[in-house]
């Protein structure tokens, strides 16, 4: 791969373009982007087998469920998920959330969905 720059606006967010995630990097060995969570969004729950996953907010505020516990993310707060650790994001806030996030090793088919929100049993993950 040859180096390269490329600007934020020059890729469009996943959710009608203007939420959800968006990868300005993908590969070859790690995963980069930016993510926009507008108040009342949410993010499936969902794990990786062997991907790591970080978060580090850059504004708004953001409730992420690891394993089935509550944690706010306000800007200036990282957050790393390991591996095997289901997580599910939602915006209950007023302003959007934007943040960056970055997923190594870079596995594009290493995402398990989960049926899980906040309130309900906690599934068993295996």
């Amino acid at each position: 791969m040859k180096p390269f720059i490329i600007h934020e606006d020059e890729v469009a967010y996943r959710f009608d373009g203007v939420s959800g995630p968006k990868y300005l990097l993908r590969g070859p060995r790690s995963d980069f982007g930016m993510v926009v969570l507008m108040p009342g969004e949410d993010f499936q729950t969902h794990y990786h087998r062997a991907v790591e996953e970080n978060f580090f907010t850059l504004e708004g505020e953001v409730e992420i469920y690891i394993n089935g516990e509550r944690h706010i993310l306000r800007p200036g707060d990282l957050c790393h998920v390991p591996p095997m650790h289901p997580h599910y994001l939602i915006n209950r806030g007023a302003t959007p959330w934007k943040a960056i996030f970055v997923k190594a090793p870079y596995d594009p088919k290493d995402k398990v969905d989960v049926d899980w929100l906040p309130g309900q049993p906690f599934p068993e993950i295996r």
